[in-house]
C-alpha cells in the first residue's frame, strides 16, 4: 500500500485529503476548519455523498476569489460615500478563516497594504472588533457590546450568517436595524432568507457541496490511476444581495436560494 497526500485548495477553504491507494477500497480524510459551523457541516455532506457515489470510505475530523473582498466592495458601494462606523463580529482569536475574511473585507472596502498573505486581524477603520465565534446568541452579545461601545454604528461585518442574524436582534433590540448596512459571508439557507427579509445586507455565497465533492473525486482518482492534481480550483463566489449597486455584480435572493449550500 503506497500512502500519500494531497492538498486539494477548493474555494475559499482548503481540503486537506489523505489517501491510501490500493486495489482495495480508497480512503479519503476530510479535515475542516470546524465541525459545527453550518458552511463546514455541508462541505462534510457533500464529501459523504462523492464518497459514496465513487465506493470510498470518508474518514473527516476537525481541525481564490475571497468572499470577504467580495462583501467588502459591495460594502463600499451601500455607504454611497457616506462615512463607514464599521463594528467587526470575527469568529475567535488567532483563527485562520477569521483572519482572511476580516482582513478581505477591509480590503474591498478600500483599506491599503492589506494582501492574503498579511498575517494578522488589522483593526484600522474598525471601531469595535467582538469575536462572535460564528454563534447567534454570541453575535448578539457582541454587536450589544459594540453599541455601547459606539452607538453610531452604521456598517456591520460578520464572519457568518449566524453572527449577523444574532447582530441584527441587538441592533433590532436598540431601534437602530433600519440604519445599519449588515454583510456577511457563506451564502447558507437561511442566510439567503435574511436576505430577503432584510436582516442581512448581502452575503458572499460560496459552495461547499461542490468544494468536497471535487476534493473527493480528485482523491479517488488519485487512488485508483496516480494521477495527482495541482494548483487551485475556484468553485467560485457569488455576491447575494436584495439590491443590486453599479460596479459590483450581484444575483438576487432568488438565485441564492435555488444555489445555497450547493454544486451550483
Amino acid at each position: 500500500m503506497r500512502k500519500t497526500a494531497l492538498m486539494a485548495a477548493l474555494g475559499a477553504s482548503a481540503l486537506c485529503i489523505a489517501l491510501a491507494q490500493s486495489s482495495a477500497q480508497p480512503i479519503i480524510g476530510l479535515i475542516t476548519k470546524t465541525d459545527s459551523n453550518p458552511f463546514f457541516v455541508k462541505m462534510k455532506e457533500g464529501a459523504e455523498a462523492e464518497a459514496k457515489k465513487l465506493g470510498a470510505k470518508l474518514l473527516s475530523g476537525a481541525d481564490k476569489t475571497d468572499g470577504g473582498v467580495l462583501i467588502g466592495k459591495y460594502a463600499k458601494a451601500a455607504m454611497g460615500g457616506k462615512k463607514a462606523v464599521i463594528a467587526a463580529m470575527d469568529y475567535n482569536p488567532g483563527q485562520p478563516v477569521g483572519i482572511l475574511r476580516h482582513n478581505g473585507f477591509l480590503a474591498g472596502f478600500g483599506m491599503k497594504g492589506i494582501t492574503a498573505k498579511t498575517p494578522n486581524q488589522v483593526d484600522t477603520g474598525i471601531v469595535c472588533s467582538q469575536n462572535s465565534f460564528g454563534d447567534q446568541a454570541k453575535g448578539q452579545t457582541a454587536m450589544e457590546n459594540c453599541l455601547q461601545k459606539n452607538p453610531n454604528i452604521n456598517m456591520v461585518y460578520t464572519i457568518n450568517e449566524p453572527a449577523a442574524a444574532g447582530a441584527y436582534q441587538a441592533l433590532k433590540a436598540a431601534g437602530k436595524e433600519k440604519g445599519v448596512i449588515i454583510v456577511s459571508v457563506d451564502g447558507g439557507c437561511e442566510g439567503i432568507r435574511n436576505v430577503q427579509k432584510g436582516v442581512i445586507t448581502a452575503t458572499s455565497q460560496q459552495y461547499p457541496l461542490k468544494m468536497a465533492a471535487m476534493g473527493v473525486a480528485a482523491g479517488v482518482e488519485y487512488a485508483k490511476s496516480g494521477k495527482k492534481v495541482s494548483g487551485y480550483t475556484d468553485t467560485g463566489v457569488t455576491l447575494i444581495a436584495k439590491r443590486a449597486y453599479a460596479g459590483v455584480a450581484s444575483q438576487n435572493a432568488a438565485f441564492g436560494l435555488a444555489n445555497c449550500w450547493g454544486t451550483k
